[in-house]
């Protein structure tokens, strides 16, 4: 088939960071929001699947209901099963050969447009749609599902013409290229509830490199999913090149998992999920066309490690913001606390008063901190812990701990002291608002840091508070493998793409750093061309000839 080709080296618009939007009182921004948050709390929305671009309904209907409202009924999404998995595979795979074959620069200006749509007529959409369905303030909205997304979609452009330009060397009379192909048949992109960003990238990174998308969301992300997938539709993504469904996630993973065309999975979630993954993964090697590539981000247990030279005041707030903002359900989120015994009672009495005014709520209710938690399985997972905690006497609750549950999933904001470093509030992910704090002796900062870089099988995120220069580099070496993402005097979250790559190693996943070309490079299998202009004739070598 003869297609029209631009011959130019193109260079797209070079990517910058997404200014994030205030919501102040009294901006343009604030009242198109609120007027979005109200229009979809108002209207019951019907969510397809999309599969090969058809909107799939089934019948069989889960309700979307706002975490901080049980009384809001967002939506009615319509759930499938192995036959709907099936027709998205075999959409994804008739989608494929069309999808690789087009130049990289048609694939990237269909997600550059995606940005575009995102950054201005869709943002509100999107970011409240967020708000309402996974319970994220404003502000941790507009940073996941607005700034983040759109930079995971310009600068994984730009990672891409990186990669298609990184090119072998050529000797004399020859004339070698590298192709970048996409992998040999589809990528399972299985997403969480907490980042609408995430949700968005993985399956959007392996799509711009060429790869077709089986693509399953949260069940407590789907408003947000549904939005995404209008907005990809919309910015002209072909039929089938990804490819919504909705269904029991096993049942789903495993019809992916035991296709033979299965090139890929794209997972953001629980470590024992993945593990679980994988093992399916193994089990089935042999049948696949081609080994499958294994990417995923999952837990995190992540430390903040204060010297006895740390500003009290910058630490107290980094630990409340990475703690406690969206409710601590950040694989990045501050979880546990290595602090001086010189320090600690500074900086308890601030950490328990900024606790004190941390409102907490309905996200629509802007002058709220924080929302609920995201169901009720994780409410009771982490009421349970924290009740554990109250008769432990290892552990002391210093502030916090109250679950209520009339309205919506809340859990305060919860501060626990444990007497013991290898306790399991500092070992264990929990997910949610719950801060482990071990104080150490004071001129004991190796054995702490020792127990810091042992005391969790998590390496994803973690923050040294110190003014001490020598500490920080001495800190930075000891906790080298224990975080993808170390910070010096900042909370251990909030990574911007083009800046922090994210990723972590040991429980935490596989470290291919999203927001980097890393990430996309798992996503291409190359091929290597090598052209001779004027081949040999003979076959004799010249060493062969008589003296």
């Amino acid at each position: 088939m003869l297609r029209a080709m631009l011959d130019a080296i193109v260079s797209p618009p070079p990517p910058e960071n997404e200014p994030i939007r205030t919501y102040a009182p009294g901006t343009p921004e604030r009242a198109s929001l609120k007027a979005e948050i109200a229009r979809l709390t108002a209207t019951t929305l019907d969510i397809p699947m999309v599969i090969d671009g058809e909107e799939v309904r089934t019948g069989n209907l889960q309700d979307v209901r706002a975490p901080h409202r049980h009384d809001l009924l967002l939506a009615r999404a319509h759930q499938g099963g192995t036959e709907h998995v099936g027709r998205a595979i075999e959409a994804a795979r008739k989608a494929h050969r069309g999808w690789a074959s087009l130049p990289w620069t048609a694939r990237a200006a269909v997600f550059l447009k995606a940005a575009e749509i995102l950054s201005t007529r869709l943002r509100p959409t999107l970011n409240a749609a967020t708000m309402l369905g996974q319970s994220k303030t404003a502000y941790q909205a507009e940073i996941d599902s607005a700034c983040e997304f759109i930079d995971f979609l310009r600068f994984n452009v730009h990672y891409a013409r990186q990669i298609a330009s990184e090119q072998p060397g050529s000797s004399r009379g020859t004339w070698n290229v590298q192709e970048p192909r996409p992998l040999e048949g589809f990528v399972f992109a299985s997403t969480p509830f907490n980042f609408t960003a995430i949700a968005g990238n993985l399956p959007t990174a392996p799509a711009l490199m060429g790869n077709t998308v089986v693509w399953k969301p949260s069940a407590n992300a789907l408003l947000s999913a549904h939005f995404v997938m209008n907005i990809l539709r919309e910015a002209g993504l072909p039929d089938g090149v990804i490819n919504l469904v909705m269904g029991p996630p096993e049942e789903v993973a495993n019809a992916c998992l035991d296709h033979e065309d299965l090139a890929g999975l794209h997972f953001t979630g629980s470590t024992e999920v993945f593990q679980t993954l994988w093992r399916r993964i193994g089990e089935n090697v042999g049948r696949y066309r081609t080994y499958p590539r294994i990417v995923g981000e999952t837990g995190g247990k992540d430390f903040v490690f204060a010297h006895r030279s740390a500003d009290v005041e910058a630490l107290a707030v980094a630990l409340v913001r990475g703690a406690y903002e969206y409710q601590g359900q950040k694989c990045s989120a501050a979880s546990r606390a290595y602090v001086p015994r010189s320090l600690w009672p500074a900086l308890k009495d601030r950490l328990v008063g900024l606790m004190d005014g941390l409102r907490m709520g309905d996200v629509a209710d802007f002058r709220n901190f924080m929302g609920a938690v995201i169901d009720g399985r994780a409410h009771k997972r982490l009421s349970t812990r924290i009740e554990a905690a109250r008769t432990d006497a290892a552990s002391t609750l210093v502030a916090g701990g109250e679950a209520p549950s009339e309205a919506g999933w809340f859990v305060k904001p919860t501060l626990i002291e444990v007497k013991e470093p290898r306790h399991a509030l500092m070992r264990d992910e929990l997910f949610g608002p719950v801060l482990a704090v071990w104080v150490y002796p004071d001129g004991e900062e190796e054995a702490a840091l020792k127990q810091c870089d042992e005391g969790s099988p998590y390496g994803l995120t973690g923050a040294i508070f110190a003014q001490d220069r020598r500490f920080i580099e001495q800190a930075m070496g000891a906790l080298r493998f224990a975080a993808g993402n170390l910070y010096i005097n900042d909370k251990p979250t909030g990574a911007v793409v083009g800046q922090q790559p994210f990723g972590g190693g040991r429980a935490s996943g596989t470290n291919d750093k999203a927001g980097s070309a890393l990430n996309l490079l798992r996503w291409v299998s190359p091929r290597v061309v090598k052209e001779t202009f004027d081949p040999p004739r003979v076959v004799d070598y010249s060493f062969m000839q008589e003296a």
